[in-house]
């Protein structure tokens, strides 16, 4: 099924439709679709470098949309929606151990969160669950789903399709390393 889905992103991005296409992956990715806009948002930008920020852009917006979507799922609809995307998922203790950290954590969870490959959808499921104040949440979202979309786009205009293979093969290590010196930086700040 997973495979299925990664083919007709790819066959997607090469279509007229593509942009249609991107803001509803990017909008289902945040609150119920396993395939994240990357799949769609690389060969887009590859293919015309001119509108790697538009297509960051529309990424950035349809993505937080649909986590507000994904935040009212958690916050309203949990038992009979949210709780079998879970499962679905196998998120059960990593739900379990959100919903600890948001008490801690709040804003810089939902920040990690939208910015690295994580599943998005449990984080913005748990935050609507958690309670964690929405517009805590929209600008969590805004800042690190942007962050992420628009380093992807810079990296692909600058660089074109030598740095494509670079990206899909490393991504989730390239932002762990970006998210882990921004933590780093924001703890800096904090503690000094």
């Amino acid at each position: 099924m997973l495979r299925r889905l990664y083919d007709w992103a790819m066959d997607m991005a090469a279509s007229r439709k593509a942009p249609y296409a991107l803001a509803g992956v990017s909008f289902a990715e945040s609150s119920f679709f396993p395939i994240p806009p990357d799949v769609m948002l690389i060969p887009m930008v590859v293919a015309d470098r001119k509108s790697a920020f538009w297509n960051a852009a529309l990424c950035t917006v349809f993505s937080v949309l649909g986590g507000i979507f994904g935040y009212l799922i958690g916050m309203y609809l949990f038992e009979p929606l949210a709780r079998p995307i879970i499962e679905f998922y196998h998120y059960d203790a990593a739900f379990e151990q959100l919903q600890a950290w948001f008490a801690d954590y709040g804003l810089l969870i939902v920040f990690i969160a939208g910015f690295t490959p994580v599943p998005y959808k449990v984080f913005t499921i748990a935050s609507g669950f958690a309670g964690l104040a929405l517009p805590v949440f929209i600008l969590g979202s805004v800042i690190s789903r942007g962050a992420r979309f628009f380093l992807v786009a810079t990296l692909l205009y600058f660089f074109g399709p030598a740095i494509r293979e670079f990206i899909e093969k490393r991504l989730g290590l390239m932002t762990l390393v970006f998210t882990v010196l921004l933590v780093g930086g924001f703890a800096a700040i904090r503690f000094l």
